[in-house]
């Protein structure tokens, strides 16, 4: 038994009788089983969830907005103990709600697991006295079993051939004591139930080792308190497949859970579920638990997001490109592809590939809103996305968000691509990383060693003084997201892509530049691609290849060819950037040394610059 006095009784007392329950039990002692922020409305202050405990029963409440500093500051946390000052007692969609305007935590009481086996205020009670037990008496609860748990009805009947598992059909009016949010599913959990949506189901994948093979598929699972991943394998591959469907909603339990392995799972959970023989699934008609959890990051913003990290993004089919395909050089085996061009309220837009048996089937038109959870950013001269065997996607979700984006763009976004902004071109000719990476002169780029060990971004303020003219651009290839470089064809016929097995008439000529900058303190060589080379040099790497095939004709327009040349070297040299660079340690021929690549560049915005030269001198008081 615990020491710590709570009021027994509390709700009981309170619920029943019309006195003022401040006047029926004063100043109760309870304990937090749970704390939830709600999702404010626009402009309305957060708000706080929080279900009490007398230990015989439990009860959820609302904490008026001058206790959240409680929460806020960690003092309110699950399990603490706590004394209710002034609440007051609602009947709210024949719910039972406390509103709790003002409280204080008891420290002298230790942050513990739950007190007693408390039950919902919100299920019938069993009587006392001689009468039998009735089946749908209400089961116990735990510390996490507080989201308006119901009683158990009898066994639904078996459907479908299963092969044993259990799966069980269900209706409306199926209720389950002992449902748990997702949140609270861990090993130590025993006797759980989830009741949750299939927001992700995959395709049957098959596999082949040295000790046999088999099959898979995976799901996730989502409520109101997060989201899981299961696995079925073999015999429960062929079990479930076919009964768990996306979008449905279904009462899952007696699965086993595992330590979550991150390095196939984009899902933020530490733990992951599989199916086994004993595992119950029964489907469950229920409107209210979430379609989707989404943790958008705008288009824009791509930028500010690490190369290779999972994302979540709402946007708008802006183009849909044709049905391609690539061979893995590894495998040798055949990939589908399919290029789609998102648009968002940002006014930026960005490519994602979609892939595999998704890219063939592809049925969604330009002009259609679509949900993306967990797609992979890549970074080569810009931003992409990339869906992946976890990713996850919804077409035209019923979300708030999604709503206000489609008006946004039948009002605004239906414009041409061209006046959206390139993310490719923000990444690198000008716009802002995102990232607060320090200014640096190049002698202090050299004395404090950046770069040595890790990778360390930095900003420097200098002046192209020279660029090598050799080798200062290359033919790469003409995918849309593909820049490997082409060979030609030994017979002349065009140039080969052995990333994308593609021959393409022509290459697309790409910048692969090496400058020297100077500053006041010294001389750094930097490395630079396509879209700083843009910048640089005033024309593309196609035009200037051009110019150069020409100054190589035999005939009398060879010689302006070839001072147009260099002269588009000459316009560069002199000129100031701010260039945002990474710099990197590698080895060469067993050596080290650093490189410093150009991340992104912009000319000088002189009135900026002027702006803080002036505040550097009102610092000696002149």
């Amino acid at each position: 038994m615990s020491d710590v006095p709570l009021t027994v009784n509390t709700f009981k007392t309170v619920f029943g009788t019309q006195q003022p329950p401040e006047q029926v039990v004063p100043n109760p002692i309870l304990q937090v089983l749970m704390v939830k922020r709600i999702a404010p409305q626009p402009g309305a202050p957060e708000r706080y969830r929080i279900v009490l405990s007398d230990s015989v029963n439990f009860i959820q409440a609302m904490l008026a907005t001058q206790a959240n500093p409680l929460v806020q500051s960690g003092d309110v946390v699950k399990g603490c103990i706590v004394q209710l000052n002034s609440y007051q007692a609602n009947l709210i969609k024949e719910k039972k709600i406390l509103i709790v305007i003002d409280l204080h935590v008891l420290r002298q009481y230790p942050v513990q697991k739950t007190i007693g086996e408390p039950l919902s205020m919100d299920e019938p009670q069993q009587q006392t006295g001689t009468a039998q037990p009735q089946p749908n008496a209400p089961q116990q609860a735990t510390a996490n079993s507080f989201y308006g748990a119901k009683p158990a009805q009898p066994p639904s009947r078996a459907v479908g051939n299963t092969g044993g598992r259990s799966v069980q059909q269900s209706s409306k009016t199926d209720t389950h004591a002992n449902t748990y949010p997702i949140e609270a599913i861990s090993p130590y959990q025993q006797n759980w139930t989830i009741k949750a949506r299939v927001v992700f189901k995959s395709d049957i994948k098959h596999w082949t080792n040295k000790s046999g093979e088999g099959k898979l598929f995976t799901v996730t699972f989502l409520d109101e308190t997060g989201e899981i991943r299961a696995t079925g394998f073999n015999a429960e591959c062929d079990a479930f497949y076919e009964v768990l469907q996306e979008n449905q909603v279904y009462y899952v339990s007696q699965c086993r859970v595992n330590i979550a392995k991150k390095q196939y799972s984009n899902i933020n959970n530490d733990y992951e579920l599989m199916f086994q023989s004993s595992t119950n699934i029964q489907p469950c008609e229920d409107s209210s638990v979430p379609q989707i959890k989404l943790n958008i990051v705008k288009l824009a913003d791509l930028e500010q997001v690490e190369p290779g990290a999972m994302v979540d993004v709402l946007a708008v089919v802006k183009e849909v490109g044709e049905l391609g395909s690539i061979t893995s050089n590894a495998t040798q085996k055949t990939h589908d592809k399919l290029e789609i061009t998102l648009v968002d309220s940002s006014d930026a837009w960005v490519r994602c590939t979609i892939w595999g048996n998704q890219a063939k089937t592809w049925e969604v038109p330009a002009d259609n809103v679509i949900a993306f959870k967990g797609v992979k950013v890549s970074d080569f001269g810009g931003r992409s996305l990339s869906m992946q065997f976890s990713s996850t996607m919804m077409v035209n979700p019923d979300l708030d968000d999604a709503h206000a984006l489609k008006g946004w763009y039948d009002g605004q976004g239906t414009r041409d691509l061209s006046t959206f902004t390139s993310h490719q071109g923000l990444s690198s000719a000008g716009a802002a990383t995102g990232r607060k990476d320090p200014l640096k002169t190049i002698d202090q780029v050299r004395d404090e060693n950046i770069g040595s060990g890790d990778n360390q971004y930095f900003s420097l303020k200098a002046t192209i003084v020279f660029i090598r003219t050799e080798n200062v651009y290359y033919p790469s290839c003409n995918g849309a997201t593909c820049k490997k470089k082409v060979t030609l064809n030994d017979d002349g016929s065009g140039w080969l892509c052995m990333m994308c097995n593609e021959t393409w008439e022509k290459p697309h000529y790409r910048y692969i530049m090496n400058i020297s900058v100077n500053d006041a303190f010294g001389q750094l060589w930097l490395s630079c691609f396509d879209e700083v080379g843009n910048l640089i040099m005033g024309k593309t790497a196609d035009q200037l290849q051009e110019l150069h095939a020409r100054s190589e004709l035999p005939d009398e327009d060879s010689m302006d060819a070839k001072i147009a040349y260099d002269a588009t070297f000459k316009d560069a040299f002199c000129k100031t950037y701010l260039f945002k660079c990474r710099a990197k340690e590698d080895n060469y021929n067993d050596e080290k040394r650093m490189r410093y690549q150009v991340m992104s560049a912009s000319p000088l915005n002189f009135a900026a610059e002027a702006a803080k030269l002036a505040e550097q001198i009102a610092l000696y008081n002149i």
